[in-house]
């Protein structure tokens, strides 16, 4: 697992809301709704080369935009960097969290992000380019951000490989 980074030091962050629930819960004075808001926010890849900071956020409160600002300040102390190689992921990756599970594949350029709802938004606000992904199993968007967070957590780049083994860049491309 990555270290998480501050708000502070990655500069400017775009926030998108995913999903907004409305939830009900069934007392004996009757029903009482509140709402949960998921919420991921991102750099789209503009601070550092080959760098992307994201982060995803849960907030619940009686009020919708109560929910929601809870989500940005949970997203924004929740924060990891993600490689990126020529506007796409160094490798494959395959991630569950709960039941779903997605998997995410290297495309290359002019493909564009290839992956539906929750997923979507998570690769767009990291600044992933072109890529490919599949969901299966539950379609749940709280789920889905978390399975997609923890695949861009376990992306390494060559030069994390290589300072991880005590190993030159080129000893990992020539084998």
């Amino acid at each position: 697992m990555k270290k998480n980074i501050k708000a502070k030091d990655v500069g400017e962050l775009q926030e998108k809301l995913v999903g907004i629930q409305r939830v009900t819960k069934v007392t004996k004075g009757g029903r009482d709704f509140s709402f949960s808001a998921i919420v991921v926010v991102g750099n789209k890849g503009t601070n550092k080369p080959n760098r992307g900071v994201v982060g995803y956020g849960l907030g619940k409160s009686q009020e919708i935009t109560v929910a929601i600002q809870k989500a940005m300040n949970a997203a924004k102390k929740n924060l990891i960097e993600v490689p990126i190689i020529n506007g796409t992921i160094p490798h494959e990756q395959f991630s569950k969290f709960s039941g779903s599970r997605v998997y995410l594949k290297p495309a290359s350029n002019g493909t564009g992000i290839k992956a539906g709802g929750a997923m979507r938004s998570v690769l767009e606000i990291v600044g992933i380019k072109n890529v490919l992904a599949k969901s299966k199993g539950s379609s749940n968007p709280h789920n889905l951000v978390k399975a997609t967070f923890k695949a861009l957590n376990n992306l390494r780049d060559s030069y994390t490989i290589s300072k991880d083994r005590n190993i030159s860049v080129a000893k990992i491309f020539n084998g």
